[in-house]
Parts: C-alpha cells; structure tokens; sequence
C-alpha cells in the first residue's frame, strides 16, 4: 500500500511525521511533541489518527500524548521498552513488530540508545524513523548513553538498504552540513548538498527525508572509519586514536562545541 508521509513542523526546528493512508484516511503520528498543529492538520485533513509512534522520552517527541489521547481516545501509542513515558500503551524493544492495519503496515523495531537510554526507531517499506539518534549529516548528542553505544546504533542503521529514506526529527541540516565540510573540506558530496540545502532552505522546503546512501557519502558519523574523517579527527584532537568508537567519539565532542 502506498502511504504518504507529511511533515508538520513543531516547535523552531522539530518535524512530526504523519503516515496516511489515502484509501481510508487512517493515519499513524510519529513523535508528537506539540498536539496542537497535529489537531489542526489532522481537522482540515479529515484524518484519523489509529495509532502514534514514540522514539524516545524527551518532551519534543512526547508533549503531546496526552493531548491528542484526550480527543482521540482510541488512539494506540507505542513507545521504548526501556523509557517511561506518560500514555504510552504499549511498549516496544528490538524486534517487537508493530502492525498498523489500518495502514497496510507492519514495523520492525530497532534498539538505538544513545542519545537517551531507551531510544527507539521504527523501520518498514524501507523508511526509517530515526528520532535523535541520526540526523542528516549529523546526529544526536549524547545526553544519556555512551559513545560506544551511539556509535552501535548508528551501526545498525548503516547497515540497512541505501534505498532506505531517513525521517529524523529536527530540520538541523544546514548547520549539520558546515561541520561536515569541516571535518572533510575536499568531499565533492558535501560540497554538492551544502549547494542543495541552501536552495531548499530558502524556499522552505523541509531537507528530509534524506537517502541513506547520501548519508554514507556526507555524514561524517557514518564515516568513522574513512581514512579523510580519522585524518581529521586525529589532527583536531592532536593524537592517534586507535579505533573506530574513540574516533567518533572525538568527533561527536568536536561538534558538541563546534
């Protein structure tokens, strides 16, 4: 089944996915931290929210539980095993499925701590909903997990189909891309993107989702263990790392305060 996925914006930067099914107008919420341009969208749209889909706790992502809960009340909504977060129905961990039948659509969970503990992302028909954990060109900080940790997840998320299209949640693009030309000033993809972005940006046109493979070819977190990031990441921290978990660890706290 063909769905359409539409961006609301939230917030300064943050993008809450929908996912609808233009059949029957069911659609399923990801990370809703505002209700209230949810509502809005969901009233002039006609749609029915059947379920919401939760990546981690930080309020962003979760505010608007309750909100949509108290006019939607049959609404089902997932969240991480590992996080406690108020109206959440039914928690997920790695390898939990998720059917949305109203969508035609069945969910695969994946584990990605880091940016918090219990961090979660939701894959399927070859999207992928990411929360913090990556961005475009970048990824999330680490407030609760380890390097290693992250750099786990980001592994995981590496490893699916180039084809997969990444739906994160804040419009950090822009910004994420003038570290990447840093960190690899003669990557001719980073070069072409940054040209790219600045068009979109200008015409507000939201950046995401992102290709996997673009992510590959210009996100440096995804590039820990390309000759051009340890070059880099060695000469900015003025000594030799020895793996592929400090190198980016090291290149996490360069952008921390970059």
């Amino acid at each position: 089944m063909m769905l359409t996925i539409i961006p609301i914006r939230a917030f300064k930067d943050n993008y809450i996915w929908l996912l609808v099914n233009p059949a029957n107008l069911h659609c399923a919420i990801v990370d809703p931290g505002d209700a209230e341009p949810v509502l809005d969208f969901l009233k002039k749209q006609q749609l029915i929210p059947c379920s919401i889909l939760i990546t981690h706790h930080h309020y962003d992502h979760s505010g608007g539980i309750i909100d949509l809960k108290a006019i939607y009340p049959d609404i089902i909504v997932y969240g991480p095993e590992q996080e406690s977060i108020p109206g959440v129905d039914r928690y997920v961990r790695e390898n939990t499925p998720v059917i949305l039948p109203d969508l035609g659509l069945s969910l695969t969970i994946f584990d990605i701590p880091g940016h918090t503990k219990g961090h979660v992302a939701y894959y399927g028909n070859k999207m992928l909903f990411c929360g913090d954990t990556l961005f475009a060109a970048g990824c999330g900080r680490l407030f609760e997990g380890t390097a290693g940790q992250m750099y786990q997840s980001l592994a995981k998320i590496r490893a699916l189909p180039d084809e997969t299209l990444i739906y994160c949640a804040h419009e950090y693009t822009a910004a994420n891309l003038r570290f990447a030309a840093v960190v690899e000033p003669h990557n001719r993809d980073i070069q072409k993107r940054i040209s790219d972005v600045v068009v979109m940006v200008k015409k507000n046109i939201p950046t995401l989702p992102s290709l996997l493979l673009l992510e590959k070819q210009t996100n440096p977190f995804l590039r820990c263990q390309i000759k051009t990031v340890i070059d880099s990441v060695q000469e900015h921290q003025g000594e030799v790392l020895t793996d592929s978990v400090s190198i980016f660890q090291s290149l996490r706290a360069w952008k921390d305060n970059f």
